[in-house]
């Protein structure tokens, strides 16, 4: 049938996660809780950051970037998933839209951190002596703009790739939120060009900026290994663990998305590795970053008992 025939979509379905009354009760209270904690905690990181002089380095001032890209991360997928299990699980096109350039934006600007972070704790470990010339604040400056105008970019032009296509039903997105992937699956127009520039996208951020970062660690690795005291290894080691078991969940879960539709649907996986990329990640992240970190923990007791 001729799409020019069919009337357009201007409302998508967005597809639950059950139906049964008892477990989407118990799933809400799990995302209401997944997201309190994400917010409590990245707002938590960036209140002790900014309120720590001692803390005002390289290594926090990403730290927080990311803290604030998992806050836009959560506001942006929870608060609809919360609505979809007790409410319609409908969502506008607009919204759509917005939802999807928004959540783009966040993805692609949290893999290009993850580079810079990683690029920090190099030049921190491997090149201590120049660290304080190499990293300076107007480089971190210049890396935090990079980093957000890149993301945005990207996912701006992704976005506006969409725009031409033509949605004339089925309008049901297999998903809980709207991802890029899941919707060109229900276009139809031909999809050709954004599957190109999707996989260009995702080989540039994910595949390119994965290389830069375990390379980064390669060198931080060899390095800490030539360390002759136990001591100091711990110590090396600890500041740059963290960040490393991060990237490892977020890139292989992110992979597994973009690749995915290639290979064809997989139904509930996909949603769970969709949570785990999207909730779980931005609220254990917190965790991840201050569990072991004395120094953060020590200006938080700091701050908390200084507190009238």
């Amino acid at each position: 049938m001729d799409p020019g025939n069919q009337s357009a979509v201007t409302m998508f379905i967005l597809q639950r996660f059950v139906d049964d009354p008892w477990l989407k009760a118990a799933l809400f209270c799990v995302f209401f809780i997944l997201l309190m904690v994400a917010l409590a905690g990245n707002g938590l990181i960036i209140m002790i950051v900014h309120c720590s002089p001692n803390l005002h380095t390289p290594m926090y001032f990403f730290l927080v970037n990311l803290a604030l890209l998992d806050v836009v991360c959560t506001i942006t997928v929870l608060p609809k998933v919360l609505q979809d299990l007790v409410a319609e699980n409908t969502i506008s096109f607009g919204g759509c839209l917005t939802q999807m350039f928004v959540f783009s934006w966040i993805l692609g600007s949290e893999l290009l951190l993850f580079s810079a972070m990683a690029y920090d704790r190099y030049l921190a470990i491997c090149q201590p002596l120049h660290y304080g010339t190499l990293m300076s604040g107007r480089t971190c400056v210049i890396l935090a703009t990079f980093v957000w105008s890149i993301g945005a970019l990207n996912s701006l032009i992704l976005t506006c790739l969409v725009l031409p296509l033509s949605f004339c039903g089925p309008n049901v997105i297999t998903h809980f939120f709207c991802e890029i992937p899941s919707v060109l699956l229900l276009s139809c127009s031909p999809t050709f060009i954004n599957d190109i520039m999707t996989v260009i996208a995702d080989m540039f951020l994910t595949g390119l900026n994965f290389l830069l970062t375990m390379t980064s660690y390669s060198f931080i690795i060899a390095n800490i290994l030539r360390i002759h005291s136990a001591e100091g290894k711990q110590r090396a080691f600890s500041t740059c663990s963290a960040h490393l078991v991060v990237v490892t969940v977020y890139y292989s879960t992110v992979l597994y998305t973009y690749i995915r539709p290639a290979l064809g649907s997989s139904g509930l996986l996909d949603k769970v590795i969709a949570v785990l990329y999207t909730t779980v990640t931005p609220s254990l992240n917190p965790l991840i970053y201050t569990l072991r970190n004395k120094e953060f923990q020590a200006s938080f007791k700091k701050l908390t008992f200084s507190s009238p």
